[in-house]
């Protein structure tokens, strides 16, 4: 993987792009912006979008800043994707740019590791994150050891996003989590955004970085509202984010499970617990200086996550801790995640296996012992 860094460049585009499809792909329609244009959305800065609206508007900007950006997926164009991610841009960059695929993963995800290799910054969406098993080998065997393989000949600029997690009554196979399953894989980098702020500076960030980058995206966050930042703000993308600071107990969270928590949150604060809460965001690599200044901090540390309990971001997460920081703590880490189980389509089954906020609660109340608030 080419080096990590927090220092967010523009690329310049290549003198000459690889194959005719390419070239047809850099030829197609954008829409200039005029200077007063920018000099609205500058003063404008912060503005409150739904999630969805807030990934729309990053990839909008970013196609629009970079003719080499394209998007590629089922019904991502006319359709406006499964969750309107690129609602009507089709329209604004034509066909080429915004390319519906076969129903076929494995074809289409190595299609976008070609265009990578020749020039391009392919996006790849998944409709929905369990279907990129389909992909695994290309995902595997070609995004992420491209640039190893080829002894630094190739990159690869791609981004693979998609909306997973579990949702409400999709079933098993539409409510799969695979941040560990591709957590394995050399030569990758995992992001998971968790707000609508987040997600925009994310995925700007994900787009203009050399490294293949999964996005994950939970699937219940879409209509989640918030403030976001103006277009030329980006996130760093290896940088965990400080949700709340506190002194007693550190919760590191990501995705779906920041909202989880923070309910548990003021429930403790009631109780009169002052706990910290990190939102992971980086799930490879980790944010070690965050998160080791965390626990130095609170000597404490409590996992929750809604990947499965076996083999999940949770436990690397616990095994890098207790390696590197074990004379840190004052208690042994605990990790609330998903039970090991199929997710079932019954909704009281499906609330069952994964955390949910009291369960939280009662973790704190074992690390740090039962007290009555002031």
């Amino acid at each position: 993987m080419a080096a990590a860094s927090c220092t967010l460049r523009s690329t310049p585009l290549p003198a000459a792009v690889g194959s005719p499809a390419a070239r047809s792909l850099l030829a197609a329609p954008t829409r200039p912006v005029r200077a007063n244009q920018r000099c609205l959305v500058a003063k404008a800065q912060k503005r409150e979008l739904m999630m969805w609206e807030a990934l729309r508007e990053g990839l909008d900007e970013e196609m629009e800043r970079d003719p080499t950006v394209c998007l590629m997926g089922e019904d991502v164009g006319h359709y406006g994707g499964s969750y309107k991610v690129s609602h009507g841009l089709y329209k604004k960059y034509g066909d080429m740019r915004l390319l519906d695929t076969p129903i076929c993963e494995n074809g289409f995800m190595g299609m976008g590791v070609g265009a990578a290799m020749t020039g391009l910054r392919p996006i790849v969406e998944g409709m929905n994150m369990g279907f990129l098993l389909l992909a695994f080998n290309q995902i595997s065997n070609n995004c992420g050891m491209l640039h190893y393989t080829s002894g630094g000949q190739f990159k690869v600029p791609m981004v693979i996003r998609g909306p997973g997690g579990v949702g409400r009554q999709l079933g098993a196979e539409h409510s799969q989590r695979l941040e560990s399953y591709f957590q394995s894989i050399p030569g990758v980098q995992l992001v998971a955004c968790s707000t609508a702020a987040n997600s925009k500076a994310l995925l700007k960030s994900a787009i203009r970085s050399d490294n293949p980058i999964i996005f994950f995206e939970h699937v219940l966050l879409y209509n989640v509202k918030g403030e976001v930042h103006g277009p030329d703000y980006c996130q760093c993308l290896e940088r965990a984010e400080l949700v709340r600071e506190g002194t007693d107990v550190t919760i590191f969270c990501y995705s779906r499970m920041r909202y989880v928590v923070m309910q548990a949150v003021a429930e403790l604060e009631k109780q009169g617990y002052n706990p910290e809460v990190v939102d992971l965001i980086s799930l490879k690599p980790f944010d070690m200086e965050t998160i080791s200044k965390s626990i130095k901090k609170t000597r404490k540390a409590i996992i929750v996550e809604e990947c499965m309990k076996t083999g999940g971001i949770g436990a690397s997460l616990s095994a890098v801790i207790h390696e590197s920081l074990f004379n840190e703590l004052d208690h042994e880490v605990l990790r609330l995640s998903s039970q090991d189980v199929p997710t079932s389509y019954a909704y009281e089954l499906e609330a069952a296996t994964i955390v949910q906020p009291e369960k939280v609660v009662a973790a704190v109340h074992k690390v740090c012992g039962v007290r009555v608030a002031a």
